[in-house]
């Protein structure tokens, strides 16, 4: 959520990639459908990116039909929240871009979708660019604050902010021919089951097999998300993408491991060796205790959030998550990161799946 930069050209993924350093090629075991690769441009909203991609892969692995939804409107429905949380907390609580992928959820469940082509959210800018929005949002914020009782009608002019920037919402909108406002497309177009998507994380510190909060600067809403040991973590992951579902992914890219250039990710603290291709890397060890650690001492951040989509090899054998990033097609392989199973298994925040997904033994746990 902190990683703002590239911008955007279209294009779905290929079957195998080349490794644009050294002679690795990755090749692919298995893909799940996803819409084409867009950008976030300079917004740390990758939260909504990220998920609103996973929605868009639920609905076409249920229908066949590519929608193309619009990311921002949830960004603009969550600042109103975060407004109102910001406010209400006296403005001691974080108030930033950042989201989780819960709350995409939430919103397509409380407010509704619309289409990219209804509202974009660019307000006829080439790029999404938030970086002059909230500071205006929060500093109206802080001067709401200054005269107490707060007006009622504070939210006028946080709207006219939002508008400013982000452009008019329209309260009805044309798409295929028929007219909707965001409820009715949500329910009629977009027709997914907010009940059905659960959220998994996998900490030590907290208890086993419980609802927790997720202990993360942009969890804003308290989200909770099941926790698990990380070899069930990694269980639900493989077995879901082994049934055809993609995964809403939440982790650290700020590692030196994390080469967003060459479109892959290993877990290894060679620094020389990071240079090389995926096979020529020996990686370190990955398991439950080292992972910990790296969370609580802050190594392990929660950075930015993409969406798994499907497994490919190195020539060594070692497993990779292919991963479709919101940078544009020009990071990475074509929009793509390949993470290898290390750096998922250390690395990986929380993530989110459809219950379907997820094993029956899992989900007996839950109960």
């Amino acid at each position: 959520m902190r990683r703002l930069i590239y911008l955007v050209l279209f294009l779905l993924p290929v079957a195998t990639f080349a490794q644009t350093e050294g002679t690795a090629k990755l090749s692919t075991v298995l893909t799940c459908d996803a819409t084409p690769v867009k950008s976030q441009g300079r917004t740390g909203t990758c939260w909504s990116f990220s998920t609103t991609s996973f929605l868009e892969s639920e609905h076409l692995r249920e229908t066949g039909e590519i929608l193309d939804l619009s990311e921002i409107y949830t960004v603009r429905k969550i600042y109103v929240e975060k407004g109102e949380k910001y406010l209400r907390y006296h403005g001691t609580c974080n108030f930033s871009q950042g989201s989780l992928g819960h709350d995409v959820i939430h919103s397509y469940k409380k407010y509704g979708m619309m289409p990219e082509s209804v509202y974009d959210g660019m307000n006829g800018d080439t790029m999404h660019n938030h970086s002059k929005l909230v500071p205006d949002l929060k500093q109206y914020l802080d001067s709401i604050l200054v005269h107490l009782p707060i007006s009622p009608t504070w939210r006028i002019g946080y709207n006219a902010i939002l508008d400013q920037h982000l452009g008019i919402l329209p309260d009805m909108f044309e798409y295929d021919g028929k007219m909707y406002n965001a409820r009715s497309f949500a329910r009629n177009v977009v027709a997914l089951d907010d009940q059905e998507y659960i959220g998994f994380t996998s900490f030590t510190h907290q208890d086993l097999h419980e609802n927790v909060i997720v202990e993360v600067p942009d969890n804003f809403s308290n989200g909770r998300y099941f926790n698990l040991s990380l070899d069930e973590l990694m269980t639900v992951m493989e077995h879901a993408l082994g049934k055809g579902f993609t995964i809403e992914w939440d982790g650290d890219v700020s590692e030196r491991g994390f080469n967003s250039r060459s479109g892959f990710a290993v877990f290894s603290s060679d620094t020389a060796a990071l240079k090389l291709s995926p096979e020529m890397i020996t990686e370190d060890e990955a398991n439950a205790e080292r992972r910990q650690e790296l969370f609580d001492n802050l190594s392990t951040t929660d950075d930015h959030l993409m969406h798994i989509t499907g497994v490919s090899r190195a020539e060594d054998g070692t497993k990779f998550f292919i991963t479709k990033n919101s940078w544009g097609t020009r990071a990475g392989m074509e929009g793509y990161m390949h993470m290898s199973e290390n750096y998922v298994k250390m690395k990986t925040v929380c993530i989110i799946v459809n219950k379907k997904a997820v094993p029956q033994d899992i989900l007996e746990l839950m109960k």
